[in-house]
């Protein structure tokens, strides 16, 4: 099964994430099979929007049938307003 998900880089205590679509029976962060977007918690609190997803990638990803993180899902309602599942 293919998921869009979190997949954390960084260092310690500073974390950056890259939203991904990866085969779900894989690693955190191993290989994955396209990179949609990034999320920056950090520039949250500096009143920068710290994300970025193609919203095109991301609907051409939906209409295959890929499940969708919890987290994930979470960023886009709070960040693009959109309603998915």
């Amino acid at each position: 099964m293919v998921v869009i998900r979190l997949a954390r880089y960084g260092r310690l205590k500073l974390p950056f994430y890259k939203i991904v679509v990866a085969d779900r029976r894989r690693f955190r962060n191993c290989k994955f099979i396209e990179k949609i977007g990034f999320y920056n918690p950090f520039l949250e609190f500096k009143n920068n929007i710290g994300i970025f997803i193609n919203i095109d990638l991301l609907n051409y990803w939906i209409k295959k049938g890929v499940v969708i993180s919890k987290r994930v899902n979470f960023l886009i309602k709070k960040y693009f307003k959109l309603k998915i599942n």
